[in-house]
């Protein structure tokens, strides 16, 4: 140890530069992990700023859900409404290319609706279902304009008036001021004009029946007697 203490008397001013060379080194080191620890900051923050610009908002979501009510309920009037359906045929007619065309948009619409706003949480994910939205609404809208403008054209002379005939004895079938024997009558009648002009769709059927089942499902009335 002694020729190392003889060197350090000997040169104790080296202790000065070597304390500047230390403050010097310990300061870049610092500043260095001063940068490292912002550019962590910022990829961080870049990386939410990321999750947040691919995240949809749940308000977006519920309006776009909305809007394919909407456009779902324009839809069911046709289909709740046999009225609408004799009227506009071509809306319930698969032999249509514009009929056709709009079911299909709304089959894929109506896969793309998530169960809940909640559930659509990716931006990617939200614009596939707004463009789905929007070509059913697209095609709706094209498939009514059609439909308004042909009507029962392409039916022949007997044939739209056997059109009129059922819509009338449809009337009559879900009128409440006639007798459940008028109503029956009425509706297996109608069902009779219809045959072959019309496909009525199941839950077009199913509304109608339920508007008059009392009177379909009703036995007939047993005789009346009376004594003289």
């Amino acid at each position: 140890m002694s020729p190392l203490l003889d060197f350090l008397a000997d040169k104790w001013w080296l202790v000065f530069p070597l304390m500047a060379f230390a403050g010097r080194w310990a300061g870049g080191w610092r500043r260095a992990a001063e940068r490292r620890h912002r550019r962590r900051v910022e990829l961080y923050n870049l990386k939410n700023q990321a999750r947040e610009a691919e995240r949809a908002s749940m308000a977006e979501v519920r309006a776009l859900m909305a809007a394919h009510d909407a456009t779902n309920k324009r839809w069911l009037d046709y289909e709740l409404d046999v009225g609408k359906l004799i009227d506009f045929p071509l809306m319930t007619d698969v032999r249509e290319p514009l009929t056709v065309a709009f079911l299909r948009a709304k089959r894929e619409a109506d896969g793309q609706r998530p169960a809940s706003a909640a559930d659509l949480t990716s931006a990617t994910g939200f614009e596939a279902y707004r463009q789905a939205v929007n070509n059913f609404a697209v095609a709706l809208d094209v498939a009514e304009r059609e439909a308004k403008r042909i009507r029962d054209s392409k039916f022949s002379g007997p044939e739209r008036e056997r059109l009129a005939t059922a819509r009338k004895l449809l009337m009559i079938a879900e009128n409440q001021a006639a007798t459940p024997a008028e109503r029956q009558a009425a509706y297996k009648r109608a069902r009779r004009e219809l045959d072959g002009l019309i496909v009525l769709p199941d839950v077009t059927v199913a509304a109608i029946e339920e508007k008059i089942a009392p009177e379909l499902d009703a036995p007939p009335r047993p005789a009346q007697f009376h004594q003289g």
